[in-house]
């Protein structure tokens, strides 16, 4: 049995110097790593705190995925994704989810119109609140599953297919939905499929109490803080493909999957927390989001590759809204934290 320790951040990296970064994507690298520091200080113009969450959200959209945010009402989860999109230079759009919601009011729909001096008639398709590249989807689980399934097809197709047309996303393209956790009544829990579509689940706290006084004092005053944009879409993009070609040291690789192996009752790798709490664990896309997530930490930090603890910051995001817990764990109020415990080797 071999088994590779993660303390040693060169060891991880072993194997992959052959396919190190060029001169083209180190210079993107440093750029990918002063935007990320110039975000930070636009959000925190107006987002008190929750710079783990920022860093996420940042992660996940440089790794070209999606995110739900969880969160009790008043902590500016909705404030915190039009601030984003506002520092990376990006068409916003935001749909409020109701019961009443329908499928054609997120996609868009098709008009019959009649030319005025033919007197022809023709159908034009005019798109939805999804034709943006953020699209914040509030409160997603208060609209019913039917109008939650328009969402899937964007989300991993990139695409939506109206009276038979299909039409692109704009590119880059992220949806970023928020959940409340504590108001049940009259909601739909999203379904399995959709929430294995989201990259990370992030979840928000209360602020401290030095915090909560410098949100009162900045939130009742008459000056309104500006953001300037740091990224264009162009650039985003051009970041987005420098992640996706940062080498991966094969160890790393290993780990992921056998983090994500380690969330399934039936598999060997899987700990008493898991075998006692986890009906069905995370499937293959955790390990492909675990790198990727571990990828776009890296490149944040202006690192040309990943290691163990790049992989262990994004494993509870990537991992928590992928388990299906038991009676058991809502008897026991289990957390993550009580039931995935990170392996420190690759086995």
């Amino acid at each position: 049995m071999s088994m590779t320790s993660p303390s040693n951040s060169a060891a991880a990296s072993a194997g992959v110097a052959a396919s190190a970064p060029g001169a083209d994507d180190l210079a993107l690298l440093v750029r990918l790593s002063e935007a990320r520091s110039q975000l930070r200080e636009q959000i925190a113009r107006r987002i008190v705190g929750q710079a783990h969450i920022v860093d996420d959200l940042v992660a996940a959209l440089l790794a070209g995925g999606h995110a739900v945010l969880v969160g009790v009402p008043g902590l500016a989860k909705t404030l915190l994704v039009q601030t984003v999109s506002q520092a990376l230079a990006l068409s916003f759009s935001r749909v409020q989810f109701t019961p009443d919601l329908m499928p054609s009011d997120i996609t868009g729909t098709e008009l019959m119109e009649e030319e005025p001096g033919t007197g022809k008639r023709a159908f034009r398709f005019v798109p939805g609140p999804i034709f943006a590249n953020v699209v914040l989807a509030d409160e997603i689980n208060r609209a019913p599953p039917k109008t939650q399934a328009a969402l899937l097809q964007a989300m991993q197709e990139r695409t939506v297919t109206v009276a038979g047309h299909t039409y692109d996303m704009p590119s880059p393209f992220f949806v970023l939905a928020t959940q409340n956790p504590i108001e049940q009544e009259g909601t739909y829990p999203l379904p399995e499929a959709q929430l294995d579509r989201f990259m990370f689940e992030l979840r928000l706290g209360y602020p401290t109490r030095e915090e909560e006084e410098q949100i009162v004092f900045a939130t009742t005053g008459d000056r309104a803080p500006k953001i300037t944009p740091v990224l264009g879409a162009e650039e985003l993009l051009s970041l987005q493909q420098l992640v996706r070609r940062l080498p991966a040291p094969p160890s790393v690789i290993q780990y992921a999957v056998q983090v994500a192996r380690s969330t399934r009752p039936d598999d060997p790798l899987a700990g008493p927390g898991v075998k006692k709490y986890v009906s069905w664990g995370a499937g293959p896309r955790a390990s492909q989001y675990l790198v990727l997530g571990a990828k776009a930490r890296a490149a944040m930090d202006g690192r040309a590759a990943p290691d163990f603890d790049d992989v262990r910051s994004v494993a509870p995001a990537v991992l928590r809204h992928r388990l299906v817990l038991n009676f058991q764990a809502e008897a026991d109020n289990a957390d993550f934290a009580d039931i995935v415990k990170l392996p420190d080797v690759v086995r």
